[in-house]
């Protein structure tokens, strides 16, 4: 392991193990004692690292778990040891494309199936997974428990490779890599391409499950989701790249449904496949609740909007979606709510994004769906930056602009603080047929007020000047000095700091768009 990250991790391990004394049970567990002072504590994982450094440490034995090296294995486990996990030499254990599934999963007696694993492991043990390809579906058969999960993790430099050209998966909401009714997993750090044949194949499948984590995987050319999570609590999603994701199949390329506690964060979602009857980047929908969507990178999608909420026919409701960048959206909104089949969608805030080159609008409030009603309710669309949104080519003909209102079934919607620039035909539109009371569009930066369309408005104490931004052309949004943006926004429901985490304000009053002026920058 690069010896940057040991050194990074010093700091705070001495802090935290300086006051750990392990009982004699635990160090029986594995000894981790490696000074044998009867104590498991900030010396011996000193020690571990210095041996993983390759520094001489003298007469002491710091292989934690036996396996003849000492590496990142044996840091991790000494430093579970010292805070109190039972992390003994049977709790880990290794798959490798040259393995055997009667072998002992040791390091140097690996087993040869992923699924082998998922068969054999129990709560608060983990699988590292070898360099190389597996071709095969995995389906975890245990659960992990509060405080130990179940790892099926990436070995320590490798990029393990599950690939299902050669499966057939059944035709409905599956996955290749899939976790159903199953607590307590967590999946890191592996490749996963060529789900299918189905219009509902994933790559990574997460059903009825709880406290799952699904971190730092890559999916690619997955017939439907690269990642879809249905009828879950407590889900994780971050930092994983999903390429090539409903491949031309059902669902979007991060599908969350009817699931309740979720976080999608720091992904990055492009190059969708056709979008013919599915694709979005990423869609909270279909009763979800009590979720946000996060520090997310979405671009270059084909016929698909970026980030959706869709309440479809249930009640969906507290969502925020902030600090995400969604660009190149051919054909299709950035960032968009609605209700497609009659069910609430409630309490949605979106701040302090970024949507710029979308194809239609930067943001919609829709009117999506076959349903006679489509309610929406306490949404707030405040502190976000939308840059040259709309073109020739929305939906088969030219529209589009910053911000567009156009569903007549919303309540309690706030516009406020949004910096709205170059866009095409409008930068905030609300149809001929919304409710005036509905709505509430204050403190917005117009530029150019475009006064082609009866229903492109302005609002109320607006900014119409070009906003200085600092390099448009290279997507460089920020504000320069002088902005006519800086001081000129709301308090009223601000976020407390902008996409890039400067506090707000920074002068005597908000700036409007989605980053805060700072000289500082």
């Amino acid at each position: 392991m690069d010896n940057v990250l040991f050194r990074s991790k010093r700091i705070h391990i001495l802090i935290i193990c300086s006051l750990l004394i392990l009982s004699p049970q635990a160090i029986a567990a594995v000894s981790g004692d490696v000074d044998e002072s009867g104590q498991v504590n900030a010396v011996d994982v000193q020690l571990v690292i210095n041996a993983a450094l390759g520094i001489d440490i003298g007469p002491y034995n710091a292989d934690i778990n036996g396996d003849g090296a000492v590496n990142a294995v044996d840091v991790q486990l000494v430093i579970n040891i010292a805070l109190g996990i039972d992390t003994g030499g049977e709790d880990v254990f290794y798959v490798s494309p040259s393995g055997n599934d009667i072998g002992s999963g040791a390091e140097t007696d690996a087993w040869r199936t992923i699924q082998h694993a998922a068969n054999t492991l129990e709560a608060g043990q983990t699988v590292y997974i070898m360099e190389g390809v597996y071709e095969e579906r995995v389906i975890p058969q245990r659960s992990g428990t509060p405080g130990n999960y179940i790892v099926y993790a990436a070995n320590p430099g490798d990029t393990p490779t599950i690939d299902g050209a050669n499966i057939s998966l059944p035709d409905d909401l599956v996955g290749l890599f899939e976790v159903t009714n199953r607590q307590y997993i967590r999946v890191s750090g592996l490749r996963i391409i060529n789900a299918g044949p189905n219009d509902n194949d994933a790559g990574i499948m997460v059903n009825e499950s709880d406290h799952i984590i699904i971190e730092n995987n890559k999916t690619f050319n997955t017939v439907s989701s690269g990642i879809g999570v249905w009828g879950s609590t407590n889900i994780t999603i971050d930092g994983n790249e999903v390429e090539l994701a409903c491949n031309d199949g059902e669902q979007e390329c991060i599908t969350v449904a009817q699931t309740d506690i979720f976080e999608i964060s720091n992904n990055n979602v492009h190059h969708n496949g056709p979008g013919t009857i599915g694709g979005e980047g990423i869609d909270a929908k279909d009763g979800c609740s009590n979720g946000t969507i996060h520090h997310n990178y979405v671009h270059d999608l084909n016929a698909r909007l970026g980030i959706y909420m869709e309440a479809w026919d249930k009640h969906t409701f507290n969502i925020d979606v902030f600090q995400n960048v969604v660009g190149d959206i051919f054909s299709a909104d950035g960032i968009s709510v609605a209700s497609e089949m009659g069910g609430v969608l409630e309490n949605v805030r979106i701040f302090n994004n970024v949507v710029y080159r979308a194809g239609c609008n930067g943001i919609s409030v829709a009117r999506n769906g076959d349903s006679p009603q489509h309610p929406l309710k306490d949404i707030s669309i405040i502190n976000n930056t939308l840059y040259d949104n709309g073109s020739a080519s929305c939906y088969g003909g030219e529209w589009g602009g910053a911000i567009s209102i156009d569903n007549p079934d919303t309540q309690n919607l706030v516009v406020r603080n949004n910096l709205c620039s170059q866009n095409l035909l409008y930068q905030i539109e609300v149809e001929l047929d919304i409710p005036p009371g509905s709505y509430t569009i204050d403190h917005n930066l117009i530029y150019p007020f475009r006064d082609e369309l009866t229903e492109e408005t302005r609002g109320d104490n607006f900014v119409e000047a070009d906003p200085q931004l600092v390099d448009p052309a290279n997507l460089d949004l920020h504000l320069k000095a002088g902005s006519p943006a800086i001081d000129a926004g709301s308090a009223t429901a601000a976020p407390e700091d902008d996409l890039d985490g400067v506090t707000r304000p920074q002068g005597p009053a908000h700036d409007i768009g989605a980053f805060e002026y700072t000289s500082a920058r």
